[in-house]
């Protein structure tokens, strides 16, 4: 008997994208140049601007319904939005993030006033995609998630600005919601309907629990349960205002820096709250090694939401066996009904400027084996 699924109209489609792409060699050698001060601002921005034009065709010429600039104006995947907030700058830390292989540059983003989301600049970027792609192409904004700028904002040498320009933790929490409202409306005033929050602070937990030698910035393990919530009520809270037509899905990622990950461990210990209560229509999520742990914790997902399926690793050139992903997708059906799954890479291409090591065709290949699977396994998408 043939099954019937429901046709999707929205983001997350039935193969979909989390949103980074490989950078073009052009558009390195210009943010190199810029940065060198033999090229200014405009020049790069035109860079910028042809090789974003370039990606949407290719997006759309491979089949993806939804799609994103690449990244393509970004250095990094959440720093370059908290810099775009007002009251908050760059700054150099003492430290990069540490990565199973390697530790990244050492940038951060610190305070320096009251934080509001007035006239941010992806709200620009948006509407340059959204100027350039076909009327039926969705474009999908991605932005970091608010618990990840809270969790920035713990680093050591960031408190004492916080406490400069905050006496206490709930007024912080209410004006980084606040802001976060502010941007979604201005995002959506500009034409955007899908929005994806991408998030590393629940994997960090996951992992503070499977090896809590990793508890990094102070955080008592005993608080973890705490943390929890505090990462639930402000991510909620930062879209509790958002139009009923919006559709905010969100990414869980474990680190994608350069092929190399951050953090192991799997969904069950952030399961609840993260799947039970957290106000998002749809979960993107790593599944493509064992660090990711079983399918099981996926029958805490809500019965109104959609589950993308992180299957195919963006951290290798190795294209993935068909039927193995295939098999994969069945298995997780036993927890989440198959119509209420999609698959995607387990994270973008190249969440920092310096992307993963693997070549453009590699990545476009992943890409196209994504739909041949959608093709196999969902007779909408055939």
């Amino acid at each position: 008997m043939t099954n019937h699924f429901t046709v999707r109209q929205h983001s997350p489609f039935r193969y979909d994208i989390v949103g980074s792409f490989l950078r073009p060699e052009s558009l390195k050698q210009a943010r190199t140049q810029f940065q060198a001060g033999q090229i200014n601002q405009d020049q790069l921005k035109s860079v910028e601007d042809q090789c974003i034009i370039d990606l949407l065709q290719q997006e759309e010429q491979v089949g993806l319904h939804a799609v994103t600039d690449g990244e393509f104006r970004r250095s990094w995947w959440h720093l370059d939005f908290f810099w775009g907030l007002n009251g908050v700058t760059k700054h150099s830390a003492p430290n990069g993030y540490q990565f199973h292989d390697e530790t990244t540059r050492a940038e951060t983003a610190t305070l320096t006033g009251k934080i509001n989301g007035q006239q941010h600049p992806f709200i620009q970027h948006f509407q340059f995609v959204q100027d350039h792609v076909h009327e039926q192409t969705q474009v999908k904004q991605t932005i970091p998630a608010p618990s990840q700028f809270w969790a920035e904002l713990q680093r050591p040498e960031n408190q004492a600005a916080v406490h400069q320009f905050y006496a206490d933790t709930d007024s912080l929490l209410t004006d980084i919601a606040q802001a976060y409202q502010q941007v979604i409306q201005d995002l959506y005033d500009a034409g955007c309907r899908t929005l994806q929050l991408d998030d590393c602070t629940w994997g960090a937990l996951a992992d503070w629990q499977t090896h809590p030698e990793h508890v990094a910035y102070g955080i008592d393990p005993q608080n973890l349960a705490d943390l929890k919530q505090t990462y639930l009520q402000l991510n909620n809270a930062a879209i509790s205002q958002a139009p009923q037509d919006l559709v905010i899905n969100t990414h869980i990622c474990r680190g994608n820096y350069h092929s190399t990950w951050a953090n192991s461990g799997g969904y069950d210990s952030v399961a609840d709250p993260l799947f039970t209560d957290e106000n998002v229509q749809a979960y993107y999520l790593e599944y493509d090694s064992e660090r990711a742990g079983s399918f099981e914790p996926l029958q805490q997902v809500a019965p109104n939401k959609l589950v993308v399926l992180g299957l195919v690793t963006s951290k290798s050139g190795t294209l993935e066996d068909k039927a193995t992903i295939i098999q994969r997708i069945h298995e997780a059906s036993q927890y989440v009904d198959l119509d209420r799954l999609a698959v995607s890479p387990q994270c973008g291409f190249a969440s920092t400027e310096e992307g993963n090591i693997l070549t453009a065709e590699q990545q476009w290949q992943k890409i196209k084996l994504l739909k041949e699977i959608a093709q196999e396994v969902w007779t909408d998408e055939n």
